[in-house]
């Protein structure tokens, strides 16, 4: 297996510290962040103000140079992280482009939330959209990547294979996402990706802990999630790792942690090396 790190986790790094620091550390590649974001207005932060961050608009433009940038730190892309909606054509076509451009197989390309139609309307809406994409998918070579996610259309990993049933793995794949599942849609890790099936195309790991909070005028406690260190939340690793390779997964697995008890590049070192003492210990060469 190889491991990045989605720059959405890298706020206070510019590109170029960026990809310094991930290979002076060992990472094997970066996923980069592309979004039209707002101008910084105070601190940086994980999406707002975030330096590591390029924008959707210039993608194909700046390719060119993210490829070099890239390449000269040694650094593979696993994916694009986009923030593009499936309603979004024009947009998608660009960002293909781009990614056609860097030599990257694959860039996410989101189903957003339901609204007043309803769930099933937004799902049944969602793949008719995602005809369209498929197809773009198909002329430049780029797959469609859907991220397990809460809150959204597609928070498990039943909803993303009824989602996606009948499209070719080839064109529309899912990010697996152990902790955002945490959260909402988690399923036991070897089932989880047993429903995937071919159409598992990339990894995601991050941690979280439920926490409670006293609701006073209320006389309860209302639980919420927060995210933690790599070592420290719910997520098992041993076993989604040990299932990963029973299943012959040897892809990439990115990081985005979202935890800010230690200062950046301490985050993002030990992050590497917890996923290798995991590796190491279920036994990945």
């Amino acid at each position: 297996m190889k491991f990045a790190v989605f720059t959405v986790s890298l706020p206070e790094w510019t590109p170029e510290e960026a990809v310094r620091e991930l290979a002076e550390q060992g990472w094997d590649g970066i996923e980069w962040r592309v979004v039209d974001q707002e101008p910084a207005t105070g601190d940086v932060g994980f999406w707002q103000g975030n330096r590591c961050t390029w924008p959707a608009s210039t993608f194909e433009q700046d390719a060119p140079r993210i490829k070099e940038l890239t390449q000269q730190a040694g650094l593979g892309i696993p994916s694009i992280g986009t923030y593009v909606k499936s309603d979004e054509l024009d947009a998608i076509e660009g960002l293909m482009r781009g990614a056609a451009a860097l030599g990257v197989t694959q860039m996410r390309v989101q189903t957003g939330t339901p609204g007043p139609e309803g769930y099933r309307a937004a799902f049944a809406q969602r793949r008719k959209e995602f005809q369209a994409v498929a197809e773009l998918s198909r002329t430049y070579g780029v797959r469609a990547l859907i991220e397990l996610h809460h809150q959204s259309l597609i928070s498990s990993a039943s909803a993303a294979a009824r989602f996606v049933e009948g499209f070719d793995p080839e064109t529309v794949g899912v990010i697996h996402d152990i902790g955002n599942m945490l959260r909402e849609g988690y399923e036991y890790d070897p089932w989880s990706l047993e429903i995937l099936g071919e159409h598992l195309a990339h990894v995601h790991v991050k941690n979280a802990v439920p926490r409670p909070e006293r609701v006073e005028d209320a006389n309860r406690t209302r639980w919420i999630w927060e995210w933690t260190p790599m070592r420290q939340g719910v997520a098992d690793y041993d076993l989604l790792f040990s299932s990963l390779t029973r299943i012959g997964y040897d892809g990439w697995v990115t990081v985005e942690d979202f935890s800010t008890e230690l200062p950046l590049a301490e985050r993002v070192r030990d992050n590497l090396a917890y996923l290798r003492e995991v590796t190491a210990r279920v036994g990945i060469g």
